[in-house]
């Protein structure tokens, strides 16, 4: 589903989303304190006010899911149910689509996996977060080099699935945004040509749906899948949508109650099982309730704030950010698709003479601000941005690279819906003062994290 935005249009007339945490402060190493500035959207996003003040509303009422004819157990179906409604409304999915809730992205992914038919030939691009990169390597996989346009993405997946056997099962995954550079990937055409060559598709959506709207129908995709604790919504779980087909035909994820329809003992002594041949067919055992309803919570304020505000709002913070690094000659911003490409709140980045490490460590106890450094699960792909070979990093106290060497890993500054602009000025400010005037504070290595020498 596309949305047109004016960035520049955008003003402090659009707040932020309340978010649990913003008025949370932290010490610094320097002395004093100072309100956190979360921006590690990327890892987990921080739940939404609006999240929490549902959860709390129904949390009295909390009672067993399809288990007992009790007022609170019966009010507590309801609410799964409406929930699994108002996920696929969000997803815009088709009428003959099933949601099935799950723990993670990474689940979901894995329970895809584990239902492939026989024989099935999985493609996916080496760019992919581990989540999406690893589940198959129990089917016959191609991993697909990085591509470094839209266009090359899709010619390089149509070459692949040209060369493919044409009469057996194929799926390809792929992202719709980097959880490594924030890059749109081109979902719609790649499902095109997916289609065209008889093979299914499933987007990884962890990235995308925080930001932009997600839908099944205009992208034409098979299956979607996404994580609860990056869309506002913690708790730990998470939603795979779309075809039920090559789900309802595959053994259960997880064997147990509420999977099973009908169980009975055979006169040999074993048992025969009937299986539910709906969603409820790989959501064995007792339901994670609360985190549920809290993705549906997500969904609904995210719809109800407005897709169009809240992108275009994220493209001034965006701007922000870019303008800030792109004057500091030293810090490098990593991208596949080139400068111009369009994408989500997530930035990765080095800096000439820089230990990445110790650079999070100072911006954390120096500034108040919270980012992530590292590979960000994703070791091929930035490992091609960097141009860099599997390595340990050095010292956090010395730098990563001498000038003009390359860089071992990366950091990564992610920001979403409850970003104050507060929060990325004060991070450009810091980018710029740690590469002018250098850390404050002394730090050292203590169980292979950069922390302040105390």
């Amino acid at each position: 589903m596309s949305v047109s935005v004016d960035a520049a249009a955008c003003t402090e007339t659009i707040a932020p989303l309340p978010v649990l945490g913003r008025d949370v402060t932290v010490p610094l190493v320097t002395g004093g304190e100072v309100t956190y500035a979360a921006l590690d959207y990327a890892a987990s996003a921080p739940a939404l006010q609006r999240v929490w003040d549902d959860v709390a509303a129904y949390a009295p009422y909390y009672g067993s899911v399809h288990r007992g004819a009790g007022y609170l157990s019966q009010l507590s179906t309801d609410l799964f149910e409406n929930s699994r409604v108002a996920v696929a409304e969000f997803l815009d999915c088709r009428e003959d689509d099933q949601v099935v809730f799950t723990r993670s992205t990474t689940d979901s992914l894995n329970l895809l996996a584990a239902a492939l038919p026989a024989d099935c030939q999985v493609f996916v691009f080496e760019t992919e977060h581990h989540a999406s990169l690893l589940p198959w390597r129990d089917a016959r996989v191609t991993y697909l080099n990085a591509p470094r346009t839209p266009d090359e993405a899709v010619a390089t997946l149509e070459r692949a699935l040209a060369d493919r056997d044409p009469y057996g099962p194929a799926l390809v995954c792929v992202t719709g945004a980097s959880n490594v550079t924030g890059e749109l990937w081109p979902v719609r055409e790649l499902a095109a040509a997916a289609h065209a060559h008889g093979a299914r598709i499933v987007l990884d959506a962890a990235q995308l749906a925080p930001h932009h709207p997600v839908s099944v129908r205009e992208l034409d995709v098979d299956w979607v899948a996404f994580s609860g604790h990056k869309l506002y919504a913690p708790f730990g779980s998470g939603v795979l949508a779309g075809r039920f087909d090559w789900l309802s035909e595959a053994e259960p994820y997880l064997a147990g109650g509420g999977a099973s329809r009908k169980v009975a003992r055979r006169g040999d002594g074993g048992v025969d099982v009937e299986w539910h041949d709906s969603a409820a067919r790989h959501e064995a055992g007792s339901p994670n309730v609360i985190g549920v309803y809290s993705i549906a919570s997500a969904c609904k304020a995210l719809t109800e704030a407005g897709f169009d505000d809240l992108v275009a709002r994220e493209r001034f913070l965006i701007g922000k950010v870019r303008d800030g690094l792109a004057a500091v000659p030293e810090v490098k911003v990593l991208s596949l698709f080139g400068d111009d490409a369009p994408r989500v709140g997530v930035l990765s980045f080095v800096v000439e003479g820089w230990n990445s490490s110790h650079f999070a460590a100072a911006l954390s106890a120096e500034y108040g601000i919270g980012v992530r450094d590292g590979l960000f699960c994703a070791h091929p792909l930035v490992r091609t941005l960097l141009g860099s070979d599997p390595q340990t990093q050095g010292e956090c106290g010395a730098p990563e690279a001498a000038p003009g060497e390359k860089s071992l890993n990366a950091i990564r500054v992610s920001f979403g819906a409850g970003t104050p602009d507060e929060h990325v000025e004060r991070f450009v400010t810091a980018v710029t003062e740690l590469v002018r005037d250098g850390a404050q504070w002394k730090y050292r290595t203590e169980g292979g994290r950069c922390v302040p020498a105390v």
